[in-house]
């Protein structure tokens, strides 16, 4: 390992811990861009650049959200019949999404965390400002919902927080709740893709050392050390906003790495060998 790169984990994971609090998502948005950076400067093969970045970060989500619920839970704030109910769905999706990412080549899975991040901020960005649209569906349709949002946030290696906040948001829960809620809703969907990223990356040749299938371990020790403390603190200041001026920061945040993730989409288009003709 090269230890130049422990002040780059360190930093990255202050940010994430503040923004796993601050806006009830377990940090991939932030992580696997940056990850994904790093690898790629240090010469990890352009197929695993992609999955790793995001294996680490599922791996990742699994402490900096269990700090996140714990803080928002404090506080009365998370809505654990949601959790409940979705959490199967969520497991079944996230499992299937990691799958998914580790047979697609890296310029697809760029252009895909991209399109996500995008479209989420510019729902948030632009739309009305949430309001009751309907009350959440029944177990059947609860499941169908979970597992759409766990295939998403398997394929990116975040907790879902950009599909399920403003879900739940449309649904009649309250800014606030729906920012707790997603930060317990984080924790299953971690769980799943984790494994699923781990057994995906043992079936593969040529990763770096200390990894475990798809999981760079000392990412995740050193990143998950800083993020857990931090947490706490981005929850509270997330009670101290209002609803507007959270998902507008969430947006904001999108956008910018949203942004980077299309470049390297590009950028590996651009290195792909031809296709035979």
């Amino acid at each position: 390992m090269n230890l130049a790169l422990i002040p780059v984990f360190l930093l990255l994971g202050v940010a994430i811990g503040f923004m796993a609090g601050l806006l009830g998502i377990g940090g991939g948005f932030t992580t696997v861009p940056v990850l994904t950076e790093v690898f790629t400067r240090e010469g990890v093969a352009t197929r695993h650049v992609l999955p790793m970045a995001i294996g680490t970060s599922a791996a990742i989500v699994i402490f900096t959200t269990i700090s996140s619920a714990r803080a928002h839970h404090a506080r009365g704030a998370v809505v654990w019949r949601i959790v409940k109910t979705m959490s199967p769905g969520l497991v079944v999706g996230s499992l299937l999404g990691a799958q998914v990412t580790s047979a697609l080549p890296m310029w697809i899975m760029a252009g895909i965390f991209g399109a996500f991040t995008w479209f989420a901020a510019l729902r948030m960005l632009f739309a009305k400002p949430p309001s009751v649209s309907g009350t959440l569906p029944g177990p059947a349709g609860m499941f169908a919902v979970s597992a759409g949002i766990g295939v998403a946030a398997g394929m990116v290696g975040t907790g879902g927080a950009f599909i399920a906040v403003p879900y739940m948001t449309r649904r009649g829960v309250t800014p606030h709740g729906a920012v707790a809620t997603s930060a317990a809703l984080a924790l299953p969907i971690a769980l799943a893709a984790t494994i699923g990223y781990v057994v995906a990356g043992l079936r593969q040749t040529g990763l770096p050392p200390y990894s475990l299938g798809y999981v760079y371990l000392p990412a995740l020790v050193v990143i998950t050390l800083c993020s857990v403390f931090v947490a706490p603190l981005g929850a509270r200041v997330a009670h101290a906003w209002s609803g507007v001026r959270l998902r507008r920061a969430f947006a904001i945040m999108l956008l910018v790495l949203g942004a980077f993730m299309w470049w390297k989409a590009f950028s590996a288009l651009g290195a792909a060998p031809p296709t035979p003709g």
